[in-house]
């Protein structure tokens, strides 16, 4: 991206030239990044809790203060409780390999705290993918143009991926087919040459369908599959259970329509299927995505230029955060971080009694919102949060940390969809008295005698200098290191996968122990009579998740179908009741046919401000696992809907 800065001061962030893939422009929210640099909200400086916790009534304190009380607190819990009584919590999504991993894993690490599983998001998706291929790099943007069938399946690149959209562009124009599978009519959905839109939860039986009409047609590529798979049997007679007939009754879906996309993608070629986070948040997350990613396998669509899956390509280059770990991990209690709300409030051996939140807004973020809140609200918490604004989790801290954003700090940014890894370099010094993750974690560890202190440029040399090959030295000297296989491999002929054998798995054993009904096993929608609609949490063009939340001026809005409305006597701008057994969020009401009937839409990332009632989304969302990875079922909250009033 470029950045103007004058005297100091960021004026203007735009799209820069340096990356083919972003093509001089950059999504709206982070050209609006300036409101999080220099907005209210801003944390400028550390400080401590006073009064009673949720107040939000803070005293400013120097850092030697505020970090010395910490350790202190550190120190006073571990020898009371033991280490693990100590949780520490973070996501980062979108940080790069500085600002988490480095001397924040150290620190923990050495004081034995208890671990924490992300996996709330990604953590289905990840297990499939590297069960059945390793991980195997993906088709990058750049070769979108030579497919001429495309399937965006759980993904909206318009809010989340906007980069992607002119190589979809390109690709149309080339002869490409476009077909969009989503609970929602998005705006590439409307553009798409087909749109299914499945009852959230049964991407599974769908994709099963797909499968079963290559096998029971004799279109499966078994010369492929013989060469390149195992657990091909198996994966047929999990398929052989969901004719097109049945998948369709239980998705809602047109059976026409779906014998239509299974056609398409038997005889086009090469045929690329975009495999999103979407269809992983809910029970069957875990199988449906093993389900998609296994099509390129037994259709054949592998080994030709545009033809295969894509995914995330952050792991193409080979990078751990092990090259450059110097403490291994401790056999410590691992907590999943979908359960925060049961661990501050139900663990006992032993319970949790400090939490550090850094990267991270797990009040608006994890679910079963209302838990987790009355877990933080416990006065005998201790709880640091490392943050860059005031978010709705700080209002419950115990001692507030300013922490610098991107655009402040050095980092090592991958790419998610190209295979691309770049320096970050700061373009305005810290704000306020900010201060990078590196830098605040060191001298917290240095305090309680786990290593020197160590500077933010110390830790990027520490970093660089464990990476393979010439990687490291080409960041330094150029700030954008060289891709392997140019940047866009042909799976199956630059890439295979990274298992024992070099074959893509297609029903791994560890996976089929895991699932509760056996992998590729459907489980049944957990509506209620009571609660009968589906609400899902997309993301959207305001926000990254939860950041630049505080940006977000208007209500967020639950989008409903007008039949669900029309039943319940709802018109648009109504404020309207969401509600189960969990909670409720009061927000207006929006009537539209973008989303399918029986299914409810309420933006993921919501700040507690843009509700009437400060309850958002994730209140309403069980703590319910996957049934591979452990990640969580937000698309698996049932609610009903009613109206509050009108005036």
């Amino acid at each position: 991206m470029q950045v103007t800065v004058e005297n100091g001061r960021i004026l203007k962030i735009d799209g820069g030239d340096a990356n083919p893939a972003t093509r001089d422009f950059i999504c709206a929210k982070v050209r609006k990044f300036t409101g999080r640099v220099y907005g209210d909200d801003r944390l400028l400086y550390p400080a401590i809790r006073k009064g009673p916790k949720g107040l939000g009534v803070f005293t400013r304190v120097g850092w030697d203060e505020a970090l010395d009380h910490v350790a202190e607190r550190m120190t006073q819990i571990r020898d009371t409780h033991g280490g693990e009584a100590i949780l520490p919590f973070s996501y980062g999504g979108s940080n790069g390999l500085l600002t988490q991993d480095t001397t924040d894993a150290t620190l923990f690490r050495a004081f034995g705290t208890s671990r924490l599983d992300r996996t709330v998001c990604a953590a289905a998706t990840g297990a499939a993918n590297q069960a059945l291929y390793g991980k195997m790099a993906g088709v990058t943007y750049r070769d979108y143009v030579h497919a001429r069938l495309i399937v965006l399946w759980g993904v909206n690149p318009s809010a989340s991926g906007i980069h992607l959209v002119p190589f979809l562009k390109e690709a149309r124009e080339a002869g490409a087919k476009l077909v969009v599978i989503d609970p929602r009519s998005t705006s590439l959905a409307r553009q798409a040459d087909l749109h299914l839109a499945p009852h959230p939860g049964t991407d599974l039986p769908l994709a099963l369908a797909i499968h079963n009409y290559l096998f029971e047609r004799g279109l499966a590529d078994t010369t492929f599959l013989a060469e390149h798979a195992r657990g091909v049997e198996e994966l047929r007679r999990r398929a052989a259970e969901w004719p097109t007939a049945r998948a369709a009754q239980v998705a809602g879906v047109d059976a026409a329509a779906l014998e239509r996309l299974a056609e398409m993608y038997a005889t086009t070629s090469p045929a690329l299927v975009r495999c999103g986070w979407g269809l992983e948040r809910n029970r069957n997350g875990g199988s449906a995505a093993a389900a998609v990613l296994a099509l390129p396998a037994v259709g054949g669509k592998f080994r030709l230029r545009g033809g295969g899956f894509s995914m995330s390509n952050s792991t193409a280059w080979g990078i751990k955060a092990a090259m450059w770990a110097d403490i291994p991990e401790p056999p410590t209690r691992i907590v999943n971080m979908n359960h925060l709300g049961r661990a501050l409030l139900d663990y006992t051996d032993p319970p949790v009694q400090m939490l550090f939140v850094y990267n991270c807004n797990p009040l608006v973020t994890m679910p079963d919102q209302n838990r987790v809140l009355r877990g933080l609200e416990r006065e005998d918490l201790f709880t640091v949060v490392f943050e860059q604004v005031f978010t709705d989790t700080c209002r419950f801290a115990d001692v507030l940390l300013p922490a610098t954003t991107f655009l402040e700090h050095y980092d090592i940014a991958k790419a998610y969809g190209p295979i691309s890894l770049q320096l970050v370099r700061p373009v305005i010094e810290p704000v306020g008295e900010a201060r990078p993750n590196p830098e605040v974690f060191s001298a917290l560890a240095g305090r309680l005698g786990i290593g020197p202190s160590e500077e933010e440029t110390e830790t990027l040399l520490r970093v660089v200098g464990r990476m393979p090959g010439t990687v490291g030295s080409e960041l330094m000297e150029t700030g954008i290191a060289t891709p392997p296989h140019d940047g866009a491999p042909v799976q199956f002929v630059d890439v295979f996968p990274l298992t024992p054998d070099r074959k893509a798995d297609l029903f791994p054993a560890a996976l089929a122990a895991q699932a509760p009904a056996g992998l590729y096993g459907y489980q049944p929608d957990p509506a209620t009579d009571d609660h009968p609609l589906a609400l899902i949490s997309p993301a959207s063009e305001k926000t990254i998740s939860s950041t630049l939340g505080e940006l977000r001026e208007r209500a967020g809005m639950l989008h409903m179908h007008p039949s669900d409305a029309a039943a319940r006597g709802l018109t648009t701008g109504d404020p309207v009741r969401v509600f189960n057994h969990l909670g409720e969020v009061h927000c207006p009401v929006a009537i539209t046919t973008d989303v399918r009937p029986g299914t409810v839409s309420l933006s993921k990332g919501l700040w507690r401000k843009s509700t009437y009632n400060g309850a958002t989304g994730t209140a309403l969302v069980p703590d319910t696992l996957t049934d591979l990875g452990g990640g969580a079922c937000f698309n698996d909250a049932r609610v009903e809907v009613s109206l509050l009033g009108r005036h």
